[in-house]
């Protein structure tokens, strides 16, 4: 939030300079981001009066000016702008002028006439854009007809001070607004505080002449209804110091009406709004939850589907306001207006926040009411923005209110023990410095030589409990001054889980062996099962939809981590980033049934991805060099009916029959619906698995002490034949001889039939108790062709 320090200054002595004072409002919980210099770099630029307005006699879109700046002669300026007129006080830039941004003024020509000097508009004052009004962003910025010639446009049109950027946690909607900020300051720097004075001195009439009723149909939703009516209004530009204090909180001013409801909104934090009195059927208001199928237009004039979960001020047929986000186009205030109504209400926080998301409308009124705020401050701020539309002359204050809902306010008593703020603070605070804090801050407390009582303002809803009145004695004492000491405890040491720990050991060889870590969200787009080709019946479609998500692209909880893996790859593929080798470690989500009656099933996994220069066998590497750390020996089986991998490129990881992962290239299809020309491999392993069959007991022997034999073997078979078979077949002749098996050739061509292949092994043979002979070897070498050609038909080549 912005907060202007002169605005401020109405309501709290300040002694000291913005920095010091932005530094213990930090420190006091107040965090202030940044001080913004309202400073403008404006040197020689004075007020004048527009005596004469001439077309040039050589430029169509030119005009001749005369301009009286309180220094004998008129000076000419020329200019281009065309909302200047006889009679009208302008900013004048004198030769010499200094503009911001380094601009100098010169005397110059155009079409043959001299300028000496030039009229300002905001953004040549150095306003930014969003704050100019309306009426002045393509021109002049004209001044109050009343303002003194010759005057420093600085001092006239306040271009000095500083804002402070403070940020407002969530649970201190009192700090809000500039009143609140006020409060804390003055807490801060034990200054007085002055609450706005609020006095409306010519109430007329009565308002039941004018308005039949505010009703509330729903206290659930809207606590307070407080209503106040002004007739003779009159729409115009508000006061210059209103409209500059707008500005220099970052809000755009409108009209009086307009910028009144928005002064006391950032003054009070009380959100207001008003109706064209003529304009509402009944001439009534009425708090109700929206019809289904009910429509509004609201005042950005875009027409508005409503739900019954929603709340609208209605007149006695249609909505007229969609309550605290938005107020309706119809019943708007406009220059016809003459009789309005003024609401100030209280409305149900989530209530307007879901509102407010549902329709996609957020505004400076809605971020107030979507937090906890008092119905007693709906009544201050109605109050005081009756006095300001009397002070500026906007309209005639009719006599009474109507109201509905709440009204009465009981304080709640909070008590807290000061040996219990030592035990928490960590530091002996008096109990008269206590009392001084919470006093200061507007919380009445006594001490009874036991415990603190303190009356809970209306406006610090944030104080429930004692906990709540320790933190704030903590923070006015300062928490800087409060020594940090070590924890005391009987806490028993923790430790990472089995999982964790594996999972980490995943992340540490992964990253050991060259892959980059993501880390991907957990909600996926239901589009996202459809690019990865997901059949129809897969298990990874039934997935659990979320409530209320970011967007339609956040909308369901991942089943699979190859989604995320994908859109990473197309990514960097698509912003120039040629290969990489990825891996996430994350979490599924499997429903245990849908539509879901308790938690989903969580399951840890872990995704591979590659592109660029890496092919299968650089993944097949990647997987073995994981699993094998962890002593989980694997079968590799192809897996041909899954349509997110081409179907002969694909293996499945079996370990006791179970599948616990699948690796391989990703299909054409896929490719295809992520937009990418290369090749992309993928594997999912189930960590949970890991998990449960790891075997790091390692068993270590000494180096073999006799030679090894090596003898290699290559046999015909058909195509369909797995080389993993065939080595698995090899060991099981005999396993205490045979050392090691190794497939280094498979060949199809010449010499070869179609539909065989032909694969080499070569085999290692060592016997750890003596040296073996050649007849040893070439009988079990035997006896591998013999089971090779009994179990898959092969032949010698």
């Amino acid at each position: 939030m912005l907060v202007p320090i002169k605005w401020m200054s109405q309501y709290v002595d300040i002694n000291t300079d913005e920095k010091t004072l932005a530094d213990k409002l930090t420190l006091t919980g107040s965090h202030v981001d940044s001080i913004i210099n309202n400073e403008r770099e404006v040197e020689n630029v004075i007020t004048g009066k527009i005596l004469e307005v001439v077309k040039h006699p050589n430029a169509d879109k030119l005009v001749v000016t005369q301009i009286d700046i309180n220094d004998g002669e008129p000076l000419q300026i020329i200019t281009g702008a065309k909302n200047v007129k006889k009679g009208d006080v302008v900013p004048v830039a004198l030769e010499g002028a200094k503009l911001p941004g380094g601009v100098r003024i010169k005397k110059t020509k155009f079409r043959g006439l001299p300028s000496y000097g030039m009229m300002c508009s905001y953004e040549e004052l150095g306003f930014e854009d969003k704050v100019i009004p309306k009426e002045f962003r393509d021109g002049i910025l004209i001044l109050p007809e009343d303002t003194e010639i010759g005057k420093d446009v600085k001092e006239v049109v306040g271009l000095n001070g500083k804002t402070l950027d403070i940020e407002i946690t969530f649970n201190r909607p009192d700090c809000l607004n500039i009143v609140g900020m006020a409060r804390e300051t003055a807490a801060t720097l034990n200054t007085e505080f002055k609450f706005p004075n609020i006095e409306i001195k010519n109430e007329t009439e009565n308002i039941k002449d004018y308005l039949n009723g505010v009703e509330i149909e729903n206290e659930e939703l809207c606590s307070r209804f407080y209503a106040k009516v002004i007739k003779d209004v009159k729409i115009e530009p508000s006061p210059l110091w209103m409209q500059r204090a707008l500005m220099d909180a970052g809000m755009r001013p409108i009209n009086n009406i307009v910028d009144v409801t928005n002064y006391v909104m950032l003054e009070l934090g009380q959100p207001l709004h008003a109706y064209d009195l003529e304009k509402l059927n009944g001439r009534k208001l009425i708090a109700r939850r929206a019809k289904t199928g009910e429509k509004v237009i609201t005042i950005d004039q875009n027409e508005r589907e409503l739900s019954e979960s929603m709340l609208v001020i209605a007149d006695e047929e249609n909505p007229a306001c969609i309550a605290g986000v938005m107020g309706g186009f119809n019943t708007e205030i406009s220059e016809s207006t003459k009789f309005m109504v003024l609401e100030s209400a209280n409305f149900n926080p989530k209530s307007v926040r879901e509102t407010s998301k549902k329709i996609g409308l957020r505004s400076e009124a809605s971020a107030r009411n979507e937090k906890p705020m008092h119905y007693k401050m709906a009544e201050f701020a109605s109050q005081r923005a009756c006095q300001l539309i009397e002070m500026i002359g906007a309209g005639v204050v009719v006599g009474g209110y109507m109201e509905a809902g709440k009204s009465e306010y009981i304080p709640s008593i909070v008590t807290m023990r000061p040996y219990r703020a030592a035990e928490l603070l960590g530091v002996e605070i008096p109990v008269e410095d206590m009392l001084k804090s919470l006093n200061s801050l507007e919380i009445k407390s006594t001490f009874d030589g036991e415990q603190i009582s303190s009356e809970i303002p209306f406006f610090r809803a944030d104080i429930v409990e004692e906990a709540d009145l320790i933190e704030e004695v903590g923070r006015m004492y300062g928490f800087e001054n409060i020594v940090s000491q070590p924890l005391q405890g009987k806490i028993k040491k923790g430790r990472k889980s089995l999982r964790r720990e594996v999972e980490d050991e995943i992340k540490n060889i992964a990253t050991g062996i060259g892959l980059y870590e993501l880390t991907t969200y957990s909600f996926i787009s239901p589009k996202s099962y459809n690019n990865i080709c997901a059949s129809e019946d897969s298990e990874l479609r039934k997935y659990i939809r979320i409530l209320n998500p970011l967007g339609e692209d956040y909308s369901s909880m991942r089943t699979t981590l190859m989604a995320n893996m994908m859109d990473v790859i197309q990514r960097n593929s698509f912003r120039g980033v040629e290969g990489a080798k990825l891996f996430e470690v994350g979490n599924v989500f499997i429903p245990l049934q849908l539509p879901i009656t308790e938690p989903p099933m969580e399951k840890s996994k872990l995704c591979i991805g590659l592109y660029g220069k890496y092919d299968f066998y650089d993944m097949k590497g990647v997987v073995e060099a994981i699993l094998s750390r962890f002593g989980i020996p694997i079968s590799l089986k192809p897996i041909k009916d899954n349509q997110t991998f081409h179907p002969g490129r694909t293996a499945g990881m079996y370990l006791n029959d179970e599948c616990i992962g699948i690796y391989g290239e990703v299909s054409p299809e896929v490719l295809d619906n992520y937009g990418l020309n290369h090749s992309v491999y993928l594997a999912e392993i189930d960590i949970e698995k890991i998990v449960e069959c790891k075997d790091t007991n390692w068993k270590y022997e000494p180096l073999p002490k006799y030679p090894a034999m090596t003898r290699d073997i290559a046999v015909k078979v058909k195509d369909e034949v797995l080389v993993g078979d065939m080595e698995e077949t090899i060991k099981t002749i005999n396993p205490y001889i045979i050392e090691s098996v190794k497939l280094f050739d498979v060949y199809r061509g010449e010499h070869i039939e179609n539909g065989y292949k032909s694969t080499a092994f070569s085999v290692t043979y060592r016997n750890k108790e003596r040296t073996l002979k050649d007849k040893e070897v070439e009988s079990i070498h035997k006896k591998i062709l013999e089971a090779l050609e009994t179990k898959y038909g092969a032949t010698l080549r």
